[in-house]
């Protein structure tokens, strides 16, 4: 059980890493790509593609950790052996705001993209995409948590 929580740690470890560099380090880039190539190189909706393209790769890893967590806390449950109770809740949340960023939004955004650039400047896209960052801001939140929490209790 001790292989599979060291396991569990660096999935977490490594989805939590992949989304802050997400966040922080391509978006930027990839929406301001001016800055580094100059001017008239990517329009806004072209950026968009590209990070969409790097979202949907993103999917299937924080996808995959949530199905691992939810299964790995459940198992702890029914084994009795190491059962956290805030660790459960963490891992649902994680399981929801997951479900919703990878069955929601992103199909939305992406169904808006395949419409054209006329269609992610509306006011139901921005307010989608915003939705979006604060659903994935909470992911990562619920994952640090869980991170922290499944650390400590592996310690005992």
């Amino acid at each position: 059980m001790k292989s599979l929580m060291v396991v569990y740690l660096v999935m977490l470890g490594i989805a939590i890493g992949v989304e802050i560099a997400a966040g922080a380090f391509i978006a930027p880039v990839i929406f301001f790509p001016q800055k580094y190539l100059g001017d008239g190189v990517l329009t806004h909706f072209q950026s968009g593609i590209l990070m969409t393209q790097f979202f949907l790769k993103m999917n299937i890893l924080i996808g995959f950790v949530a199905l691992y967590s939810i299964i790995y806390e459940v198992q702890v449950w029914m084994m009795g052996k190491n059962y956290d109770f805030l660790s459960f809740v963490l891992s649902l949340i994680c399981v929801i705001t997951t479900g919703l960023f990878l069955f929601y939004y992103t199909p939305f955004i992406v169904h808006a993209q395949q419409l054209g650039s006329a269609e992610t400047v509306t006011e139901a896209f921005a307010t989608m995409h915003k939705q979006s960052e604060w659903v994935m801001k909470f992911l990562m939140v619920a994952q640090f948590g869980l991170f922290i929490r499944r650390g400590f209790l592996s310690q005992r």
